[in-house]
């Protein structure tokens, strides 16, 4: 698996495109959200300073990097399924399923790496906060959690698909789901039909858990629903996983 896990990650930072998707996308998507829209946002009734928005919209941030570079790992999962590796791995001494496990070991390592760099990025722009180094590790957590939640269901898709532009698409309306939440904006400024989608939907919870511990605050049951949500996500894709895989390789 560290063979393997060393490729997926040679592999990706040979690709300036997978580099460029996974730490600078976000921290560009950061400055524009906080210095472009912050000014016009309301939150808690009034447009905040940027430095107040910057906290209110790094864990949003933060997660929202973990799914396109996450989206990396449904395109390579397909390249080896589709370009017979897989098949010639399963001739081999040691499980075919591990290049799998190696992919998710990549995404991880990737994504923490962009996590960390938009950290600094915001602590270099004006962020600061009174949270414990424990708080913050609570956070860093969950959204670690998230990423290997999304980052399984990303490799799922790359086993369904046929292609690895195929695999990209799948998982496209997943990037969304941290705009549809309270990522950037309360969930009450949103209408009716929307609010309830975002206020039972995975990232909201997850949000507004990590945004409560990078501010130094009690989760309360959101750290629960949010750790519930993704292992309820890992579990099905696994299970997805484990019947699709023995079916899309031949012996």
């Amino acid at each position: 698996m560290l063979v393997l896990s060393r490729r997926s990650l040679l592999h990706s930072f040979r690709d300036p495109e997978s580099v460029l998707m996974a730490v600078l996308l976000p921290v560009m998507m950061m400055l524009i959200f906080v210095y472009v829209l912050g000014g016009a946002m309301s939150v808690g009734g009034q447009a905040p300073s940027h430095e107040q928005y910057l906290s209110y919209v790094l864990p949003a941030i933060a997660l929202t990097a973990a799914g396109f570079g996450a989206s990396f790992t449904a395109v390579v999962v397909s390249n080896d399924m589709t370009t017979g590796l897989i098949d010639r791995l399963r001739t081999m001494p040691f499980p075919a399923v591990t290049v799998l496990l190696g992919h998710t070991v990549a995404s991880m390592a990737r994504n923490l790496l962009a996590t960390v760099v938009v950290m600094l990025v915001a602590l270099a722009v004006g962020y600061r906060t009174d949270a414990s180094a424990l708080s913050m590790l609570g956070a860093l957590g969950l959204i670690a959690l998230w990423i290997l939640a999304i980052t399984v269901v990303f490799a799922t898709l790359g086993m369904l698909a046929g292609s690895a532009e195929a695999a990209s698409g799948y998982g496209f309306v997943l990037l969304f789901l941290p705009y549809l939440s309270s990522g950037y904006a309360p969930v009450e400024s949103m209408p009716t039909w929307l609010r309830v989608f975002a206020e039972h939907q995975p990232m909201t919870p997850l949000i507004d858990a990590a945004r409560a511990l990078m501010d130094g605050q009690d989760p309360g049951a959101n750290a629960l629903i949010s750790v519930l949500w993704c292992a309820v996500i890992i579990a099905i894709a696994l299970v997805v996983a484990a019947y699709v895989f023995p079916r899309r390789t031949s012996r």
